[in-house]
């Protein structure tokens, strides 16, 4: 069994990131497996060297162990464009220009409001219909045609409910997406473990793995850590960050009983 974990260098890790963290952990102990710690710094305009080097001071604290070097996706665009080329080739991506706005005026229905997906919006397939031709820009965001990929899968996904998914930003070159399957398969991942916030995603990751002609692991999505008032913790909740916790002296095993382990 392989597991990971895979924070964004984005803001301090919370009790929720711990939980998660250690309930990888955990799975790969039980089993005699490995326990992978990887970065996903796609998004450089807010990944930061020091919180990267805190998130691997907070693990090594709670007392986890990796092999390394830790595999960082801000390494790894060759692989995602040679997957964005494949399925470019394939005529399965297409350019989309659209902000926000351009998709959820087009996507409200009167007195209905705007259907919702796993990425938010459901797109509605504004720029569909542009030409798919010649080298595959790399100035633009790409979607992936659900519609176009249904032969090649035997599992469907349909673009009504989820939205043809973005799997280059233009300011990426990549998407959360694409690098997580990517990234997965080349590192042997066997258990994804990951909170019940990304079920919805799941779905997408298979048809990608599917497409793309890679493994697919086992999902298990666990409980997530919630705040007194029922809210999800987020980066922002820097009241629960694991550094304020160790600052005032809790121990790893207090962390465990904070979440439950």
């Amino acid at each position: 069994m392989i597991t990971r974990f895979a924070p964004s260098p984005t803001g301090p890790l919370h009790l929720g990131h711990a939980f998660s963290a250690l309930t990888a952990w955990d799975l790969a102990q039980a089993a005699g497996g490995t326990f992978l710690l990887r970065i996903e710094d796609i998004d450089r305009s807010r990944a930061r060297p020091e919180w990267e080097a805190q998130i691997l001071d907070d693990l090594a604290w709670l007392g986890l162990r990796w092999p390394t070097p830790v595999m960082r996706q801000s390494d790894r665009q060759p692989a995602y464009d040679a997957a964005l080329d494949a399925l470019w080739d394939r005529g399965l991506l297409y350019p989309c220009t659209c902000n926000r706005r351009d998709i959820l005026e087009a996507a409200s229905a009167p007195q209905e409001g705007a259907p919702m997906g796993p990425d938010g919006v459901v797109y509605p397939g504004i720029c569909r219909t542009k030409p798919r031709t010649g080298p595959r820009p790399g100035d633009t965001a790409l979607r992936l045609d659900l519609a176009a990929c249904q032969p090649f899968v035997k599992t469907p996904l349909s673009a009504d409910k989820v939205g043809d998914v973005v799997l280059a930003r233009r300011d990426m070159g990549t998407s959360y997406h694409l690098s997580v399957v990517i990234d997965d398969a080349a590192q042997g991942v066997t258990d994804v473990v990951r909170g019940k916030d990304l079920a919805e995603a799941t779905p997408i990751h298979l048809f990608l793995q599917e497409l793309l002609d890679l493994p697919s692991p086992a999902y298990h999505h666990h409980r997530l850590i919630r705040d007194d008032s029922g809210k999800r913790l987020a980066k922002r909740d820097d009241a629960r960050a694991l550094s304020l916790y160790r600052a005032q002296g809790a121990t790893p095993r207090d962390i465990r009983a904070m979440v439950g382990l």
